[in-house]
């Protein structure tokens, strides 16, 4: 525990760096689930196939490996700091959680366009888009203002 409260600022800074690869990604899958669902509409196949291929990379590469990061570290500056029973921390672990769903549904969804599946429209995928801003906007404020 010690070499953990020596290194506090340092775990900070990786915290914050792999929110911001999990945020980035969260951004780019569901852009690309609207380019991918407007290919298969247009019977593009081929071109629905990239998509395919980019989703798992980003997948795999960025947004699995950064949540998973965000978290370790992000228990882990809680416990060290002693803040878990503060209210701002379990408003922002609630958002935190909400956005970990979000990022479930979004590699769900990518799965099934992948089957050829299209259950939301492209209108509805865009606006969905814009969820990630609004959680991580109200997690940074919580982290950072601590309003209660």
């Amino acid at each position: 525990m010690d070499w953990l409260q020596t290194h506090y600022l340092w775990l900070v800074a990786a915290h914050v760096i792999l929110v911001i690869f999990w945020m980035a990604g969260l951004f780019m899958l569901p852009r690309y689930l609207v380019y991918h669902q407007e290919a298969i509409v247009a019977g593009r196949g081929d071109e629905a196939a990239v998509w395919v291929e980019r989703e798992g990379k980003i997948r795999r590469i960025i947004l699995t490996p950064a949540m998973i990061g965000v978290w370790l570290l992000g228990l882990t500056l809680a416990t060290i700091s002693q803040q878990w029973g503060a209210g701002w921390l379990h408003a922002k672990l609630l958002l935190v959680l909400l956005l970990s769903g979000y990022h479930g549904w979004a590699v769900g969804y990518a799965k099934r366009l992948a089957r050829g599946e299209m259950r939301l429209s492209g209108r509805t995928l865009r606006l969905v888009n814009e969820v990630p801003a609004s959680l991580g906007i109200a997690i940074v404020v919580l982290a950072f203002v601590k309003p209660f």
